[in-house]
């Protein structure tokens, strides 16, 4: 968008010195600005999120994988980037990492997946590879920052590095930072392992174990 409104303006000011101009108080292209004022609703708020074109992830997504759960939840979940499982059955944390996640928050928080607020740093997923684009990234943060602000949680989780980082600006590694408590504007961050590591790393298990039993004691 940038780019085309640079484009015209130029083509216009060519134009104008063709004209004859040297000075003008002609009043060049100029493009309304967008609204993307964020609505105080989470319902609304995913509503504008399926309808949302500011990335390339648009073209190529099936569904918008908003987040779910409790509006008014003291924990939240942050995960990365929906699934494949996520997008074909357009829900947050399905398939087996979503089983695992599920048994961990009843297991060890003792509550209903449904008391905790999930989400993820993207809501459409990328075909194109594992790891966020931090154009695509910072172009979904608004909805998650929104979503922040309107569950208002007292503990967010923050699964896996990405998820970590993006949230926080902070680019330490996760094995540097992980199950540190982390107080920011006005809820408490604790990082940790995504679901999907620990298929891939069972022993790590021991890990969040002890992060949740971290929320536990918070809450």
């Amino acid at each position: 968008m940038k780019n085309l409104k640079n484009a015209l303006l130029l083509k216009q000011l060519y134009q104008l010195k063709q004209l004859g101009y040297q000075y003008t108080s002609v009043i060049p292209y100029k493009e309304d600005e967008p609204n993307f004022t964020l609505p105080n609703s989470l319902n609304t708020l995913k509503d504008k999120a399926k309808e949302c074109h500011l990335c390339t992830l648009s073209k190529t997504r099936q569904k918008v994988i908003f987040g779910e759960g409790n509006p008014h939840a003291d924990i939240m979940f942050i995960g990365d980037t929906p699934s494949s499982s996520d997008e074909s059955v357009g829900k947050i944390f399905t398939g087996r990492s979503g089983e695992m996640l599920t048994k961990m928050i009843e297991n060890v928080l003792k509550l209903q997946r449904e008391d905790i607020y999930l989400t993820n740093i993207l809501k459409c997923r990328s075909h194109e590879n594992k790891d966020i684009s931090p154009k695509h990234a910072h172009t979904c943060l608004p909805y998650l920052l929104k979503e922040i602000d309107l569950v208002k949680p007292k503990v967010i989780l923050t699964l896996g590095e990405s998820a970590y980082q993006y949230l926080t600006e902070d680019n330490t590694p996760l094995h540097d930072i992980r199950g540190s408590i982390q107080q920011k504007e006005n809820y408490l961050v604790i990082p940790t392992h995504h679901p999907n590591f620990l298929l891939r790393n069972p022993s790590a298990k021991k890990d969040v174990l002890e992060d949740l039993l971290k929320i536990k004691d918070l809450v």
